[in-house]
């Protein structure tokens, strides 16, 4: 799960994550009277979608999606009035920057945030390392610039260090890291006290993801989160009701919040053969071959192992709601889920979504003979095949 800006730094400070002030709006007149309250000369006006690359994005009115609006998500106001302009601008519009996609996504709220005397920009994140299943900084002094960018032209300037997540982050590691991104004097001081708030913070909250990009060194010597992003362990949200009340539908895909209601793994993709499969691996196989036969997925969806006749029904709904799906392919390996009772899902999810586009089913496995009868004698257009090539070669075929 992800969350806005403004709510990431609300949950740092409760660490004693060092941020700067600043107030969510949701209208101009919001806008203005956050700039007043803050008492700043001047303040950034930050649109707050979940993607990022914001402050080179471009703004645009949505009825007339080649009408410029402004370029950029993120601006610099020096008076209320300025900041109410650019709140005008921005709410209500759509932004579109290099994560978003063409399609860019409506900017419903604003973070007007109290400007910071910058010094230096760096660059910090906690990710969990996977082989060795603890907690990584990461860090470099190319603040502001994509980790992957300064990881593949500049490695030597990313430092990565392991804690141990029952412990924390102890000091000598900290020092480490204000060494290395260059901190001196009471930036030392403010940069280890910073680290290891976050430390904590990534722990508690259980956090797959928390970057800090930029973090700023102020010309006062102090440390901290000019932006913040942080993404959650969708597992671990029954720990954390207060920030699973955080989230925000309106900036997830509508297909994958109707998925999570019935327990199906879902994730858009740009292709256009939708796939309905059981089991994470056997799905990425499925995509797989289907590129290999020179079409692309419009979908991940597993249907996990033990889908009912309601879950397959509710898994065709929300393939076909993809308006750019040509045809769809269903493969099944029966193991705990009997390929009869897959059959009898596909057979009233087409009777029941009255069905329009090409389907083609591979079953194998459990109860497979009676499966491919049941579809065979439902007097349903629908394709079956005996290998996975064979199913991947006739959905193709089939769009072409």
């Amino acid at each position: 799960m992800n969350i806005h800006e403004h709510q990431a730094k609300e949950l740092l400070a409760k660490y004693g994550v060092a941020v700067p002030k600043g107030k969510v709006a949701f209208t101009p007149a919001e806008a203005e009277a956050a700039f007043n309250d803050l008492g700043a000369s001047v303040c950034a006006i930050k649109s707050q979608i979940h993607a990022g690359g914001r402050g080179k994005g471009k703004v645009y009115d949505p009825k007339d999606r080649k009408k410029l609006v402004m370029e950029g998500g993120v601006k610099i106001a020096k008076s209320a009035s300025e900041a109410k302009d650019y709140a005008t601008k921005l709410l209500g519009n759509v932004l579109v920057t290099k994560q978003t996609g063409e399609s860019g996504r409506q900017v419903k709220r604003i973070y007007v945030e109290s400007g910071s005397k910058i010094a230096r920009e760096l660059y910090l994140s906690v990710v969990v390392d996977r082989a060795t299943g603890l907690p990584l900084f990461m860090a470099s002094t190319e603040g502001g610039m994509d980790i992957e960018e300064v990881a593949e032209k500049h490695p030597e300037k990313i430092l990565k260090i392991h804690y141990d997540p029952r412990e924390g982050l102890w000091r000598f590691q900290a020092l480490r890291l204000a060494y290395f991104l260059g901190l001196k004097g009471d930036e030392i001081k403010s940069g280890v006290a910073f680290f290891t708030s976050l430390a904590k913070a990534f722990v508690d909250l259980d956090c797959s993801l928390l970057e800090i990009n930029p973090l700023v060194v102020t010309q006062e010597g102090q440390v901290i989160a000019l932006d913040a992003k942080i993404n959650f362990d969708d597992n671990a949200l029954y720990r954390h009701k207060d920030v699973e009340a955080l989230r925000d539908l309106n900036e997830e895909d509508p297909n994958e919040i109707e998925a999570k209601k019935f327990d199906l793994s879902y994730i858009a993709l740009d292709g256009d053969i939708g796939c309905l499969v059981n089991g994470a691996g056997l799905a990425m196989a499925t995509m797989d071959v289907i590129k290999l036969y020179g079409r692309s997925p419009a979908n991940f969806l597993d249907v996990g192992g033990g889908a009912t006749k309601d879950k397959v029904t509710a898994a065709f709904k929300i393939i076909l709601n993809d308006p750019k799906v040509k045809a769809i392919l269903v493969n099944i390996f029966g193991g705990i889920m009997k390929c009869d009772t897959i059959a009898d899902g596909v057979i009233a999810a087409v009777k029941e979504v009255n069905l329009k586009v090409p389907l083609v089913v591979r079953l194998e496995g459990t109860n497979v003979e009676l499966g491919k009868k049941k579809l065979a004698e439902s007097g349903l257009p629908i394709q079956s095949a005996g290998t996975l090539s064979e199913a991947a070669q006739k959905v193709v075929a089939a769009v072409k």
